[in-house]
């Protein structure tokens, strides 16, 4: 009975934001911490199918607002209720949903199943490091051992998924996307790649020395110029760089050549053969909007090879 009167003073769980963006949905449980409690659920099993992959996030406040995704969906409120419920009793929770699970109202509709661990959160300092290490482009996890409820920011795993008895999340910085020449492709390009969220820079003096620093590891490189000589630079600095794409615009015959000029530089084949050309998933694209999703999709296709890798 008194639970009974527990779960009726609970608050309805209601979706604040709808993002899927780890940072954001960190971000979201600072802000609340700083309110009041909050509890993290992530996403530690999947059995058959699933729409999000493991270590993924919803932050759940005690006024019943959330933000984040562990499913398609489907199962976040109901996810956000048992987070208040954790909040309220005090202490951790572990919950199965779909193929495996105790609730036969909740089927999700991939047929597959999921367990999801909510962690109320004591303090906020693992979360506060994870973002500032996201802001300074470096990757990070967090570890999660139920056996003594903590959250602590470690480096990195090479993949979400246990250890042993610790759940480990890697959580990398979003992509950079530098992107070179005064062409309509190349706006049209910037234009959607802002949309998607992705950290856009335009480059067009022709002068790219500047932000040879700004390229890391989770940076794609995208030059779109109609002239072998204009793109040469900043083509230069990308194949000498950790950036994980480069793309260059041009026919099958224009890449030939653009290979016989960088030979003549003296860069080894094995650097050459990083520069996707033609660039783009599917071609040939006759108009910008179409290349520039030709692009984004070769980009978000590589990307998703290095977080699964």
């Amino acid at each position: 009975m008194n639970e009974m009167v527990a779960i009726t003073l609970l608050p309805a769980p209601v979706q604040a934001r709808m993002s899927d963006d780890p940072s954001e949905i960190l971000r979201f449980a600072v802000e609340c911490f700083d309110r009041g409690e909050v509890a993290i659920a992530t996403l530690v099993d999947i059995r058959g199918g699933a729409a999000r992959s493991l270590g993924s996030l919803v932050a759940v406040a005690v006024d019943g607002s959330y933000c984040g995704y562990v499913s398609g969906g489907c199962v976040e409120a109901a996810v956000a209720f048992d987070a208040l419920l954790a909040i309220a009793e005090g202490r951790d929770r572990t919950m199965m949903f779909g193929q495996g699970s105790p609730f036969f109202d909740i089927v999700l509709p991939c047929g597959g199943g999921i367990t999801v661990a909510i962690h109320v959160l004591r303090d906020i300092s693992a979360i506060r490091l994870v973002l500032e290490r996201l802001e300074r482009r470096q990757p990070v996890g967090l570890r999660y051992v139920p056996s003594n409820q903590s959250l602590v920011a470690v480096d990195p795993p090479v993949q979400s998924g246990w250890f042993e008895d610790e759940f480990l999340s890697v959580f990398l910085p979003r992509t950079r996307i530098l992107i070179s020449g005064r062409s309509l492709e190349a706006r049209a390009t910037a234009r959607c790649a802002t949309i998607l969220g992705d950290d856009v820079i335009r480059i067009e003096n022709g002068n790219p020395h500047y932000v040879a620093k700004m390229i890391d590891a989770f940076t794609a490189v995208v030059l779109l110029h109609h002239d072998l000589e204009a793109e040469a630079p900043l083509l230069g600095l990308a194949l000498s760089s950790p950036a994980f794409y480069i793309g260059a615009l041009g026919s099958m015959r224009t890449h030939s050549r653009r290979v016989e000029l960088l030979t003549r530089s003296g860069f080894a084949r094995t650097d050459i053969d990083r520069i996707k050309a033609p660039i783009g998933l599917f071609g040939p694209a006759r108009d910008a909007t179409s290349l520039a999703l030709s692009v984004l999709a070769d980009i978000a296709a590589m990307r998703q090879g290095i977080r699964e890798s």
